[in-house]
């Protein structure tokens, strides 16, 4: 079996590179480091793998047989939306529009990596997949949710028109190691304040929920659904909603940190809400989160630990 992971390099792609390795793909990561890193992928020594730097905007053609193809290739935190807008955009649109084309000429399965994003600001929680959402289309954090959304239209049209084989995944917060710890997610954003004795930064008042799925329980979600036989979207997420402020103070426990929580303005269309609903990834893939959130969070936290001393003992 021979597997293309766009965004190969990056914090959820380089995990599935190295989870499909272990089932026996050959693995060829695609991706032009714009928000990855090699770093991610070093490790990885295998006749069975290949790194290819390339951006999915531009054609990519392979002549040998391609089997699967999970396209990750985005930035993914707000940081990397608010900073490469037009580049988000373009790998939602025509990056998707590319690796569909590729699937078509390959007569390859493709499971596009979509996001709990384009419930937008949801309305009803948990979000079902029957949920539409509450988008601001043209809010700065519009050029994410919509690639994503138009990502999902365009999969769907190739699917039904030319009867490409595809799948869709809806992720929901994730976590662990290899995340970047400026990356301005909450958790690399809070384990690194906590980390450094730096004040904790909650954004409101604190009450905005999330809930947060370890990588390695995303990634075994994944693979089940591309091997399955159901090609409408799919959550997969941790159902297991807490806080900001609830957040905060569990991490500030675990790292036994002094760091003291200050509040400051909620970004514009932050959701307030954000918890999947499941039931669909229970039934259609015997699916659902085992990584307790204290334990992932320790892997997490000792991961980024060793980032800090890392560029520590590099700046002396």
């Amino acid at each position: 079996m021979k597997s293309i992971v766009t965004g190969g390099a990056g914090f959820l792609g380089s995990h599935l590179c190295e989870y499909l390795l272990e089932k026996g793909h050959e693995v060829i990561c695609v991706d032009n480091l714009i928000t990855g890193s090699t770093k991610n992928i070093e490790h990885i020594k295998s006749n069975r793998f290949t790194y290819i730097c390339h951006d999915v905007t531009k054609p990519i053609y392979f002549g040998d047989k391609i089997d699967y193809i999970y396209h990750f290739a985005s930035p993914a935190s707000p940081i990397d939306y608010l900073e490469l807008p037009i580049q988000t955009l373009k790998v939602g649109a025509l990056g998707t529009y590319n690796m569909l084309g590729l699937a078509k000429a390959q007569n390859a399965r493709l499971l596009l990596a979509s996001t709990s994003e384009v419930y937008g600001d949801p309305l009803v929680n948990p979000q079902p997949e029957t949920y539409w959402g509450n988008v601001n289309p043209i809010g700065p954090r519009g050029v994410y949710d919509e690639a994503k959304r138009y990502a999902e239209a365009i999969t769907m049209a190739y699917h039904r028109y030319h009867g490409i084989d595809t799948r869709i995944v809806r992720i929901f917060n994730t976590y662990g190691p290899r995340m970047r710890i400026n990356d301005g997610r909450v958790v690399p954003n809070f384990i690194k304040q906590a980390l450094t004795g730096e004040d904790i930064t909650v954004y409101g008042d604190g009450s905005q929920t999330r809930s947060f799925c370890y990588v390695s329980d995303l990634i075994e979600g994944i693979y089940r659904l591309m091997m399955s036989d159901h090609s409408d979207p799919v959550n997969i997420g941790n159902q297991a909603e807490m806080s900001m402020l609830q957040f905060a103070e569990v991490i500030i426990e675990i790292t036994n940190s002094k760091s003291k929580i200050v509040y400051e303005k909620l970004p514009e269309d932050d959701p307030k809400v954000r918890r999947p609903d499941i039931r669909k990834a229970k039934e259609l893939l015997g699916w659902e989160p085992k990584v307790e959130l204290r334990e992932g969070l320790r892997q997490t936290i000792n991961y980024f630990s060793n980032c800090i001393q890392f560029q520590q003992q590099s700046s002396e």
